[in-house]
């Protein structure tokens, strides 16, 4: 019986096919999916528990991706930004241009010494800051409410967007004001005096007017005010060639009114350092992003506190002490250099991390910026193309999980607000026809059709679905009403 239990007990091999993580891997994970102030405090914590890690007195000298290449200069990062003017595209609010080949951008790292008093964020809202402007005007208290009500139906780019017929209804209905389109209007005229120019302005047409009206009286005034009002589209498509010979310009004088076209800004919302969704909550954007006059778009890495990191001299004059006498070591001394080399290869590791970190996000940010190149210059959602994280990632070389991290819970601040990464990526709808259309445009253009509907005779589903096809969004009913719930839009019957 013993005899058969033995013969019974025998070894096998087989193979598998495991997928281990070192630490290394581990902790880079870890420190790519911090944001900047996370980081800061992980450094801090490493540096209390690992003598070894010290952070550098010199000032550090950061290199904008892996290759150090000729276009991988390092930005301005002066926060004189937000006083620059906008580029022309911003302007035109991509409306009729034709795909174009996109600019080279350059990207670089700030320094601590440029970032580390910088203060993101604000601390008083869009709202209270007009709020407060209209508290300098003489108002009655029937003109105080409606404005404090247009106010309110203000979108963050500081436009009005809501009919003024809307506007009356909700009045009556709400706030027991019964008021006149007209008398409405006025208040709106007094709403656009305030600051910045371009507030409550109800197309980008006007928008732009109201800018250029604030001007000193010049020839170059009139100009750009025949250019938009006269000749909107020919702006709107960039059709410089023409818009010359219609006003008889030298080529000096076009390139003079190009460039003070350039300076008009169709989001005066932002202006105000507007964060996106209207929260006043401080936000330390990881990545600075600065559009130029000539469409090139630039970013830096807010590296904010962090410093430059190296290992301890002493231990690693110890450690070289150490090794070069391991033959009379003593069991102490032993013990030692054991200690020694694990915290010296533990800051060694830890600083090689920082620096996969850098890395990663410069490389991912450089991907979404090519991707994404038309939002950048204009700050157009409508602008936003479709973009998952595989595409990031098959662009970039990196793990679709590397790309996941990079992009949660960090902020770029641009030129049109401060947005998470995350605004940047969208799914696309595949038309019968094999077209690909962003579905962050069709909701926009189907939350547009809502806000302008007759409210007394509501859009159905399928009303919404044929003026959408007009729109050159040819999607299924179902999927208009997939779109609505997830915008959280009631039906036809209950927008009444």
């Amino acid at each position: 019986m013993a005899q058969e239990q033995i013969q019974e007990q025998r070894l096998t091999q087989q193979q598998k096919l495991a997928q281990s993580i070192t630490q290394q891997q581990l902790l880079q994970a870890q420190l790519i999916e911090l944001p900047i102030t996370q980081l800061i405090e992980r450094i801090n914590a490493e540096m209390d528990d690992n003598p070894a890690l010290e952070p550098s007195t010199e000032e550090p000298e950061y290199i904008d991706g892996p290759e150090n290449s000729d276009n991988t200069d390092s930005a301005d990062n002066s926060f004189e930004q937000e006083e620059r003017q906008s580029a022309l595209d911003a302007a035109l609010e991509s409306l009729g241009r034709d795909d174009e080949e996109l600019p080279v951008y350059q990207g670089g790292i700030s320094s601590q010494e440029e970032r580390e008093d910088m203060v993101y964020g604000q601390t008083q809202s869009f709202y209270d800051q007009l709020m407060e402007q209209m508290n300098l005007f003489e108002l009655t208290d029937e003109e105080r409410n409606v404005m404090e009500y247009l106010i309110g139906s203000l979108d963050d780019d500081g436009l009005l967007r809501k009919p003024l017929h809307s506007i009356a209804d909700e009045l009556a209905i709400y706030h027991n004001i019964d008021i006149t389109e007209q008398k409405i209007e006025e208040v709106l005229m007094k709403l656009q005096e305030f600051d910045p120019a371009g507030i409550g302005a109800r197309t980008l047409q006007e928008c732009l007017l109201l800018q250029i009206q604030r001007r000193e009286p010049s020839h170059l005034k009139d100009l750009m005010t025949r250019t938009v009002e006269e000749y909107f589209e020919l702006f709107t498509k960039k059709h410089w060639n023409r818009l010359q010979q219609v006003l008889q310009l030298t080529d000096l004088q076009c390139e003079a009114l190009i460039r003070e076209l350039r300076k008009l800004n169709p989001k005066p919302g932002t202006a105000m350092g507007e964060v996106v969704g209207r929260s006043i909550q401080q936000i330390t954007p990881d990545f600075i992003i600065d559009t130029q006059d000539d469409g090139t778009v630039t970013f830096s890495l807010n590296m904010g506190d962090v410093p430059e990191l190296h290992v301890s001299q002493s231990f690693s004059d110890t450690l070289n002490e150490y090794q070069t006498n391991k033959e009379n070591m003593s069991r102490q001394m032993k013990e030692a250099l054991l200690y020694t080399k694990k915290k010296v290869d533990a800051a060694q590791g830890f600083i090689e991390a920082i620096r996969v970190r850098r890395q990663t996000l410069t490389t991912t940010m450089r991907a979404i910026i090519q991707w994404q190149h038309r939002f950048f210059e204009d700050g157009d959602e409508a602008s936003l193309r479709p973009m998952i994280l595989k595409d990031i990632a098959e662009k970039t070389g990196l793990a679709l999980s590397t790309v996941s991290r990079v992009s949660n819970s960090k902020y770029a601040q641009t030129r049109w607000g401060t947005f998470p990464l995350r605004h940047f990526f969208s799914d696309s709808y595949k038309t019968a026809e094999g077209e690909e259309l962003s579905t962050r445009q069709i909701k926009i253009a189907l939350r547009d059709l809502i806000d302008s509907e007759d409210k007394q005779n509501p859009l159905s589903d399928d009303a919404l679905k044929k003026l959408l096809a007009e729109k050159g969004y040819p999607i299924a009913r179902r999927t208009v009403a997939k779109y609505r719930e997830q915008m959280e839009i009631p039906v036809a019957r209950l927008r009444r």
